[in-house]
């Protein structure tokens, strides 16, 4: 049987993908670390270990939810442009995974 089939192209890396995450907040701060496609271990300069995961949406986004051992959440996007974070206070964390 002579059907045409459509084959459609994959991508080599997703956008959830292994790597070194590096965020740096408004007030200076930063949290470096290392993620594994959806669960992420960072640390900030003041040693405090957070831990988090990053999920595609359907649109192609990815949402980041972070959580330390005092409770505190950092969440936020990323889009093709960068990511984006916003934390317990209202700061705005800026980043990228490389």
């Amino acid at each position: 049987m002579d059907e045409a089939m459509i084959y459609r192209k994959r991508r080599g890396r997703g956008r959830n993908q292994a790597g070194f995450y590096h965020f740096q907040g408004s007030d200076k701060r930063t949290l470096d670390g290392y993620g594994d496609a959806d669960f992420v271990r960072m640390r900030d300069e003041r040693g405090n270990e957070w831990q988090g995961t990053s999920e595609v949406m359907g649109d192609g986004t990815v949402r980041y939810r972070f959580r330390d051992s005092d409770g505190n959440v950092i969440s936020g996007i990323a889009d093709g442009l960068g990511i984006l974070l916003r934390d317990y206070s209202g700061n705005t964390w800026r980043g990228y995974v490389y």
